[in-house]
């Protein structure tokens, strides 16, 4: 049973898929007189840490929000220094992503990145095509808003294309036109940095999914710190919407 700092978690109820905000990087930097850019260089490292433990927990699932659709905001300089960081850390962990049995997924609006940057990632992407240790997903140009929109838009393209009615778009259809359906809805989205929001991030899929923020810098995020969020999760009665039984529920 996987333990630490007396922490025990059953490995009969681990969360298939974990979403993560991985917040606080600038502040990171900021706090040892560094470039905003160090903190996201050693956010990358901690994401590839975290990722391999989740898999040696057995989590199926991991999305990651890299940059979001509103990050384009950001000066200039930062946003061309995440890019070519993105292009690097895809590159420069292949090869034990690979190993470790990782497969690559995007969610996004790929198609907005630039060709460098879609170039590694679609080599990632066939390069892990049939590992199934874990999935990586990468949330990279992702908006949670953005994408229930692309869904609504391929929906109204099926209706303008006579291959449904109107009355046949459901929460069901619209599930399937999410980026990824096959991925199941995320069972647990940790934010770090201690901020209470969610900030866009896969606004369709949390509709149930169990919240769990912690202070700790992402930077700083560690194999023990996904232990803790994980017991915390295990100690969630998750009823959705029904009047469940304490015990059944615990159990369940």
């Amino acid at each position: 049973m996987p333990s630490t700092a007396n922490i025990e978690i059953d490995p009969t109820r681990i969360p298939q898929h974990v979403a993560i905000i991985m917040d606080g990087n600038g502040r990171w930097a900021r706090g040892r007189g560094l470039p905003r850019l160090e903190g996201h260089r050693q956010g990358y490292k901690t994401l590839k840490n975290i990722v391999i433990a989740a898999a040696q927990l057995d989590v199926k699932a991991l999305t990651a929000y890299t940059f979001s659709s509103e990050n384009w905001r950001r000066p200039q300089a930062e946003v061309k220094g995440l890019m070519k960081l993105i292009r690097f850390a895809a590159r420069a962990e292949l090869e034990e992503m690979k190993r470790e049995g990782v497969r690559i997924v995007v969610s996004g609006r790929f198609h907005e990145l630039p060709k460098p940057v879609r170039e590694q990632l679609n080599q990632d992407i066939e390069a892990t095509r049939y590992n199934n240790r874990i999935i990586l997903n990468i949330a990279v140009n992702y908006g949670g808003r953005n994408e229930i929109v692309d869904a609504a838009r391929a929906a109204a393209k099926e209706v303008a294309e006579g291959r449904i009615t109107p009355d046949e778009i459901d929460e069901s259809l619209l599930s399937s036109l999410m980026y990824h359906p096959e991925l199941p809805d995320p069972d647990l989205l940790i934010r770090t940095a201690g901020e209470l929001r969610v900030s866009n991030f896969l606004l369709w899929e949390i509709a149930y999914t169990e919240i769990y923020v912690t202070n700790t810098l992402w930077p700083d995020f560690t194999k023990e710190d996904l232990i803790k969020a994980i017991a915390d999760y295990q100690h969630r009665i998750r009823k959705y919407g029904k009047i469940v039984d304490q015990v059944e529920s615990r159990g369940s």
